[in-house]
Formats: C-alpha cells, structure tokens, sequence
C-alpha cells in the first residue's frame, strides 16, 4: 500500500500515513481496554461510559480554540507534541495499572488529556493535508487516511486491545504509549509545509467567530454539521455501555466483545475501497442520504436482536457508510474553506460533531442504568429518524451542487 501512495501523494504523506497506521493500533487497543479496565473496577453503566465521556468531553469544552491555535500556530510543531504528552499520558496509567493503584479518577484524568490532545492533534493533521497532497488528490489521500485508521484503530486493533489485557491489564497501556512516541518521531521527520498557514492574532472570541460563521454561511457544512451533532449524541447515547449490552444481551466474552467490534472495521474497509465508486455512481447527495437511513437502521435493529450474528452484520453495513461518509464530508471541507480558516472552521464542526458524541456518552450511561441497556438505541433510532426527515432536501439539493464540483 505504501509503494503505491509515495508516488503519486508525496514523502510527506508516506509518513503521515506511518504515523496514523502506528498511532491508531494504539488507539484501538486502548479504547477496547479501556473499557475493560472500568469494568474491572465497577459494574456501574454510568461509570463506565463515563470513561469515554471525560475522553470526548475536550471536544465540547476546546474545539473551538483549538481550532484558533491550529490556525495560529506551525500545525506539525503541534502535532508532534501533543502525541509526546499523550504517550506520557498513557505510559503513566501503564505503571498505575502494573502497581495496582489505578483508580476511576485516574482513569478519567488520562483519558481527559488524551483528548484534550486528540482536539488539537486531530483538527491541525485535517488542515495539514491540504498543504502537502494535490486538490485533485485529497479524496483518495482522506479515503487511504480513513482505510488505515479502519485496519489499524478497528480490525487490527480491538482483539488485539482485548488480548493484550486479558495477558496483563497494563500491557495494552504501555503499547499505546509507545505508538504515540513513535508518530512524533514520523510527523517530526516531515518537511516543512510550503504553504505555512495565516496566524491571526487577534482577539480569541473575534477568531472563534470568524471560524464560526465560515462553518455557518455554508449551507451544506452547516446542514452536515447539525446533523451529526444531533447523530453523534444518538450514536454515543446508544453506545455508551456497549460492552455490557454485549455481555448482557448478546452473551459474548470480553474476546468475544472485541471481534464484535472488528465487524464494523470490515465494514469500513469495504466502505473507503468503494467511497470513490459510490459517489461518482451516485453523488454526493444520495450517499449522504443513504447513510442517514443506515443510521437509523442500525439503531433500531440492535435495540431489537440478541442474536450476535445479527448485530456484528448491521455494524458491518453501518462500517461501510461512516466511511463512505466520511470522505465525502472530510474532502468537503478541505476544498471549500480557505486555508487560513481551515483549522477554526474545522473546530467549529468537531463541536457538533464529538460535543453531541460527548453529550451522548453521558446521557447514554445515565439511561442504561435507569431505563435498561436497550432504551438508548431505541431513542437514538427515534431521534435518527427526526434528522433523517429535516436533513433530506438540503442534501439532495446541495450534496447534488458538491458532486458536480
């Protein structure tokens, strides 16, 4: 794979595709482990999703000035040592763990810098892109971007996370944090960009609403924007404890549990070979509607199965649209923001898009407990459905314009 991306996408793009490949097996193996740490620890649904809300919930609080100091500052400087902290992070819990000191409250404040990291890490590597690939190549450089964090963060990554703990629970930890330390040393190794970004240093609240009314003025983006904000708090309310509705209702082992997750990294295999394909076959518009009713189906059809076989086929199905999604919004915004806003208006969407992932974590949990472990999905399907209706013509109308482009 790598043979054939350098030549026609650059060095530079050669390794940030290592960096992403090295860094989201870490990933992947912390965020199965994670959760299987919490659970060691407390049987509380809300306790365990909120491990994976204090992680989202940086996205909500800092996007958007996130997006400020992306657009401010050297965006691979910033890359670079936001994974150091992150692998100091992370290689701390490792020696909690092996000492037999971890405790929810450390668990929470790691993961919390994780991604207050993740907001800054994530918003400078999409507004860096544009300045090391051609126009005419970003889709397939976000579509190959997209196909590594699927192989590494999801297939690769979710046994290997659930092994990895099941042999030692600090083993997964340290591994992430090494992945981390390596990343650095790859994006370090990057030239220059040619085209450095603007850095604007006026006043932060002036900066922010700039980047938020680029996001806003674009009827599309704010369209996209809305609707993930809404879907992202059903996804993450339906998922919040997904590792006790597999043990609870699909009766699976903690093993078990992590290949269920692999289905949906199949599904987001097929999902960036066939991104291209789909969209010129289709358009943009209809894909994007597609994937809302996908959303909804797949809401709807786990709050009804116990059948393992059943859930791991609709996460396939559901991997494929995210990341035929995926592409098409990632490259939308690349090519239609200027680069010197790139990075606030890509913090402006990050604050619909993993705020409503951080809402729905701690909502989600709360409902498990109250409600039982199945009402999340079903209000996720609901409030799918409700998106789904609102979203239908701006996207036939506009995601027609986009495909045109």
């Amino acid at each position: 794979m790598r043979a054939r991306t350098s030549p026609r996408l650059g060095a530079d793009f050669g390794k940030l595709w290592t960096a992403a490949a090295v860094s989201n097996v870490g990933d992947g193996v912390t965020m199965v482990a994670g959760p299987l740490l919490v659970a060691s620890l407390t049987r509380d649904p809300a306790l365990i999703a909120g491990a994976a809300f204090v992680q989202s919930l940086p996205w909500l609080l800092f996007s958007l000035v996130s997006g400020v100091w992306v657009d401010r500052a050297d965006r691979q400087r910033l890359i670079v040592s936001v994974n150091v902290v992150r692998g100091t992070a992370l290689g701390g819990l490792c020696l909690a763990v092996a000492a037999g000191t971890a405790t929810i409250p450390l668990i929470y404040v790691v993961f919390f810098v994780l991604g207050l990291c993740e907001t800054v890490a994530d918003t400078a590597s999409v507004a860096r892109l544009p300045a090391i690939v051609p126009p005419e190549r970003l889709g397939a450089a976000n579509a190959r971007l997209m196909a590594t964090f699927t192989i590494g963060n999801q297939f690769v990554a979710k046994p290997l996370g659930a092994s990895l703990f099941a042999v030692a629970a600090a083993l997964p930890f340290g591994v992430d944090a090494l992945t981390f330390v390596v990343a650095a040393v790859l994006v370090a190794a990057m030239r220059p960009a040619p085209k450095e970004p603007v850095r604007p240093r006026g006043d932060l609240r002036a900066d922010i609403a700039e980047g938020v009314r680029g996001l806003w003025s674009h009827r599309l983006l704010r369209t996209l924007a809305l609707s993930m904000g809404v879907g992202n708090v059903a996804f993450c309310g339906a998922f919040a404890a997904f590792i006790l509705y597999a043990r609870e209702r699909l009766g699976l082992t903690d093993v078990g549990y992590g290949f269920l997750l692999t289905t949906f990294a199949v599904g987001g295999v097929l999902g960036t070979a066939v991104a291209g394909r789909l969209q010129t076959s289709f358009g943009a518009g209809r894909m994007l509607r597609a994937g809302l009713v996908v959303e909804v189906l797949t809401r709807l059809t786990l709050a009804i199965t116990r059948q393992p076989w059943v859930a791991a086929t609709i996460l396939t199905v559901f991997g494929v649209h995210t990341m035929v999604w995926g592409v098409i919004v990632t490259t939308l915004r690349q090519r239609a923001v200027p680069d010197r806003l790139l990075g606030r208006v890509n913090g402006a969407y990050a604050l619909f898009d993993a705020g409503g992932a951080s809402l729905g974590l701690l909502l989600g949990g709360v409902l498990a407990r109250a409600f039982g472990i199945t009402t999340p999905f079903w209000l996720a399907g609901a409030a799918m459905t409700l998106v789904t209706v609102a979203a239908w013509r701006p996207l036939r109308d506009h995601g027609a314009a986009f495909s045109r482009r």
